[in-house]
């Protein structure tokens, strides 16, 4: 046998993952057939690449030559796909994102920072972020731009790279203008414990977990009784009192309601972007990161007090190189 490309990748794959494992569920094929398919790349190598223990699998010296050449390989090949379809005349760079309220200026940005690159931009928005990394692993999307909510990180298919654009910022509540706790500057969680909440549209980045946790410490079970995407309903159902929801401090203010930071900042996000190193090449994948970053800071003085937040933590702030 051979040793061909997936050979490679299973190799990289095994030896990032530290178990046979977890290197399939990331491969999406049963541990045996994973097992079996090692034993092959071994023959074909010409001896064992990985010693296998209690706590999972490491690189014997020759594994650890294999992988050297193995991820050399595969970074040339993924550089040479980058650069082909980089030099492609009027490609279409396919865009997805996850509902962020920077959406709303990222394309007026992009059409500014991608002017005179002869690429057409397309850009759609899903509510699954699992979606957004599957169909970025299948080449249906170049790059993504999603969120993360606390400790949740979203795992990213193989050929991927991917890049922090905000590391973190504060969720905050919205509700009725009316509501008995609207004029207070900062709004403790534990005084919205009789509430009915409107959980987040995206139900996979880590944001509705995170959310019955802070209400856990906040020492009460949330009601969470409303799911709605459409942007109009949710903020009528607030503005009527009907419901407060969590959202991000940059959202825009919203006729009947209010935005009030949560004390102590109980819940926080993040957002990134990824991109196929084989469809985006490092010049472009810079160019939407400013442009993102641009139409997140275009958002910050939407709020006072996200703004003076954000203008007090410039560590965290993205580098628009």
């Amino acid at each position: 046998m051979q040793l061909e490309l997936r050979h490679l990748e299973a190799v990289c794959r095994i030896a990032e993952a530290g178990s046979l494992g977890r290197a399939a569920a990331r491969l999406g094929v049963s541990q045996p057939a994973l097992s079996a398919q090692l034993r092959r790349i071994e023959r074909a190598a010409g001896g064992e690449l990985f010693t296998r223990g209690r706590h999972g699998v490491e690189p014997t010296p020759l594994g650890e030559f294999v992988l050297s050449k193995a991820r050399r390989v595969l970074g040339e090949m993924d550089a040479l796909a980058a650069g082909a379809r980089a030099a492609a005349p009027h490609a279409t760079l396919r865009l997805g994102c996850i509902l962020l309220v920077l959406v709303d200026r990222l394309i007026g940005r992009l059409d500014e920072e991608l002017s005179g690159q002869e690429i057409a931009v397309s850009i759609d928005v899903e509510h699954s972020v699992t979606t957004l990394s599957r169909m970025l692993g299948a080449g249906q999307y170049d790059a993504i731009v999603y969120g993360e909510v606390d400790d949740h990180e979203v795992p990213l298919p193989e050929g991927v790279a991917a890049r922090t654009l905000v590391p973190k910022e504060p969720f905050c509540v919205r509700m009725s203008a009316a509501h008995p706790l609207a004029g207070r500057d900062r709004v403790d969680l534990a005084d919205l414990a009789g509430e009915t909440w409107m959980t987040m549209v995206e139900d996979d980045d880590g944001g509705p977990e995170a959310l019955v946790e802070a209400c856990r410490r906040a020492g009460f079970t949330p009601s969470l009784r409303y799911r709605i995407a459409d942007r109009k309903m949710h903020y009528d159902l607030i503005a009527a009192g009907r419901a407060i929801s969590v959202s991000q401090p940059t959202a825009p203010p919203a006729e009947g309601t209010v935005l009030r930071p949560l004390a102590g900042d109980p819940i926080t996000g993040r957002i990134r972007l990824a991109w196929n190193r084989a469809a985006v090449s490092e010049r472009r994948a810079r160019l939407l990161y400013r442009a993102a970053g641009l139409a997140y800071l275009d958002n910050v003085a939407h709020n006072e007090f996200h703004r003076t937040w954000w203008e007090a933590r410039p560590e965290l702030h993205p580098v628009l190189d």
